[in-house]
């Protein structure tokens, strides 16, 4: 059931990383039914392969990835939307599969490929640039969890 978790992880990153890059926005219609079948799928992995302590971590993934990015939020709502908030809950069930350094990791690769899409599209258009903080985000996560499965 891990494959299949990745797999549908994988086909809404690309839907929700288009469709945050066009419209600057993350439709909770998407994230949240993909969360709910994420913990379903994940939870489902690790009770059939023996492993409860992954469900804590999954679970846990999620939580710590909301909590961390809701506090952004309330600090700076402007710059940092709610979809970005249940994306990172998303983000942190599957990187939870792996631990919390997958978690940290994931999150903190996704907040440095952030920066970077900040400061190129500061230097492109100016103080008035904005960008889509949900592909950077995922390139992060992705490469965490590419990181743990190798």
């Amino acid at each position: 059931m891990l494959p299949a978790a990745l797999g549908v992880f994988a086909v809404l990153s690309v839907v929700l990383a288009v469709i945050d890059h066009r419209h600057h926005r993350l439709p909770h219609a998407l994230v949240l039914p993909g969360l709910a079948l994420a913990l379903t799928l994940l939870t489902s992995a690790a009770l059939a392969a023996g492993e409860a302590d992954r469900v804590a971590g999954v679970w846990g993934g999620a939580a710590s990835a909301f909590l961390v990015c809701l506090a952004l939020r309330s600090v700076r709502p402007a710059a940092f939307g709610g979809g970005d908030v249940t994306l990172a809950a998303l983000a942190g069930a599957h990187l939870g599969w792996f631990g919390p350094d997958a978690v940290v990791s994931g999150l903190a690769a996704g907040f440095v490929c952030g920066g970077a899409a900040g400061l190129g599209a500061l230097l492109a258009a100016g103080r008035r640039a904005e960008f889509a903080f949900g592909p950077p985000l995922l390139l992060g996560t992705w490469w965490a969890l590419l990181r743990a499965l190798a």
